[in-house]
């Protein structure tokens, strides 16, 4: 396969940090966009109930970061279990442990305010930029497709396996606006982090193959 090029996460690593400083500083359009999108999604997920209820089951079991890492960290055991990839598992549960830290640093030090409803339709914890569920979701996605990819998995299994992670990930950005616990822009940033994060990671796993013996 063609190897990762340092100017690839750089690429993804410069709109993480335009979106970062733009809601760290409060830039008015951003911040008026995220209003009106979140105000009409609130709507819908008043109204529609049932849909709501299913969107909080997927992103409080399916999606959810926790359910993410374990995935990731049964993708390692199997990884030790044939023995040669020992390498491999390591850098995966490292990467996942990298960006949980960054996700934490970041809500930290932008401390950005969730929406309030005065009829909430869920409930989150910890500050609101970038989404957790978006960035553990991409990161895990990402490591796994680059992953299922060095294995030579091609044909159906390989656009299933696509698929699978386009919908995850798009869809738990979706259920954390619609069920109202983030902005539209925390979700982006939860996508771009979460890219960036994995690029930087394939390649740091690619020139640590090299090195190694």
């Amino acid at each position: 396969m063609p190897r990762q090029s340092p100017r690839t996460a750089l690429l993804l690593a410069l709109p993480s940090a335009l979106l970062l400083t733009l809601v760290a500083t409060g830039w008015f359009p951003l911040l008026t966009l995220d209003e009106d999108i979140a105000r009409v999604t609130h709507r819908w997920a008043f109204r529609e109930r049932g849909l709501t209820q299913t969107f909080r089951v997927l992103t409080d079991w399916v999606w959810d970061p926790v359910t993410m890492r374990l995935l990731c960290a049964g993708v390692a055991l199997w990884l030790v279990w044939r023995r040669a990839a020992w390498w491999t598992a390591l850098w995966l549960l490292v990467t996942c442990a990298v960006a949980a830290v960054v996700q934490q640093a970041v809500k930290a030090g932008v401390a950005r305010p969730r929406p309030v409803w005065p009829d909430p339709v869920d409930s989150a914890r910890f500050a609101a930029f970038p989404s957790g569920h978006a960035m553990t979701a991409t990161v895990v996605w990402g490591l796994l497709l680059w992953l299922i990819r060095e294995h030579g998995v091609r044909g159906p299994r390989w656009y299933g396996a696509v698929a699978l992670a386009v919908v995850s990930v798009l869809g738990v950005g979706l259920t954390r606006v619609w069920l109202g616990v983030h902005w539209f822009s925390d979700v982006l940033g939860g996508w771009l982090f979460g890219a960036s994060v994995v690029a930087g990671a394939v390649l740091v796993h690619e020139r640590g193959s090299r090195v190694r013996p």
